[in-house]
Order: structure tokens, then C-alpha cells, then sequence
């Protein structure tokens, strides 16, 4: 059974943090606020697979009240997630991903996102993608006061659905 997913995740832009997306520090004055490294672009993904296979979103198994994972690799939470898909009998086909930024220029980045996040996922790079663009200097994103993304995911359930 092929099942899809969404995903959306936001965070604050803000001075003392690393600017982490899709698993690669990027040079920036800002980064994202988080309880782990506030990867978007991960979170989203992650969001995605768990709904494509029914199950609770990101903060549900990744919870900011949980200090155990304060500072965690977003790259290690899609590892679990990829964990929990194998529990469950889903395989990956394809990740598609927007991450809406007006700040900093990540197009040079995005090959090494891809495959930072199908190590992952231990899927082909050929299956996840990554696309970003700015929000035209409008909202809060325009205002470079933060960052966004978006992602679908779809997957191929084998045997019953658990």
C-alpha cells in the first residue's frame, strides 16, 4: 500500500546559534531557536514519514520538555524516524521538500543536504528532494525573522498496516 505524508515545521532566526539545514552548518549571522539543532528542512521531512505511516508528529516523539535530546542532531531524529519505519514495514519512495528562506542563499548547499539526509534515511540522494526559495520579502520569513519548510513523503507499506 502506498501511503504519503505532509510535513511543516517553522523556527525563530536569532544571534548565538549555528545555522544547521538539511544536516550542513551554513555560514550566518542567525540561527534557528530550538530545543535540538531547529534543522527545519529535518523536521519537516521527519514530520512527513510519520504521517505517511500514521503516527504522531515530530513533537510528540521528540518532545522539548524531554532534556535527554536538548541539542540533538535533527539528522539522528530522522534516523529514528527511519528506525520507526522499519518497525512499522514502510520503505521510502520519494521525499520532496520546500525550505522558505529569505536568508541566507542555500542552492550551493543542497547537494550536500540531499545526501546528509538520505544517509539517513539510508535511501538513494536520487529519492529526496530539495527545493528553497525566498517569501518575496513578505511576513516574518521576508523579514528574516525566521525560516520555514515543507515537505511530502511517500512510502510503501508492506503487509498489513500496524
Amino acid at each position: 500500500m502506498n501511503r504519503v505524508g505532509i510535513g511543516y515545521d517553522v523556527h525563530r532566526l536569532v544571534e548565538g546559534r549555528k545555522l544547521i539545514l538539511g544536516g550542513v552548518e551554513i555560514s550566518h549571522s542567525l540561527g534557528l531557536e530550538g530545543h535540538s539543532d531547529a534543522d527545519v528542512l529535518c523536521h519537516a521531512i521527519a514530520d512527513a514519514l510519520l504521517g505517511a505511516i500514521g503516527e504522531h508528529d515530530i513533537g510528540h516523539h521528540f518532545p522539548n520538555t524531554d532534556e535527554s535530546i536538548r541539542g540533538i542532531s535533527s539528522l539522528d531524529i530522522l534516523r529514528r524516524v527511519r528506525d520507526l519505519l522499519a518497525h512499522k514495514g514502510a520503505q521510502i519512495n520519494n521525499v520532496d521538500a520546500m525550505l522558505i528562506a529569505q536568508a541566507p542563499k542555500v542552492g550551493p548547499h543542497i547537494d550536500e543536504m540531499r545526501a546528509n539526509i538520505a544517509a539517513a534515511l539510508l535511501c538513494a540522494a536520487a529519492q529526496i528532494g530539495i527545493k528553497a526559495t525566498t517569501n518575496e520579502l513578505l511576513g516574518f520569513i521576508g523579514r528574516g525573522e525566521g525560516m520555514a519548510a515543507m515537505a511530502t513523503a511517500s512510502v510503501e507499506m508492506q503487509g498489513s498496516v500496524r
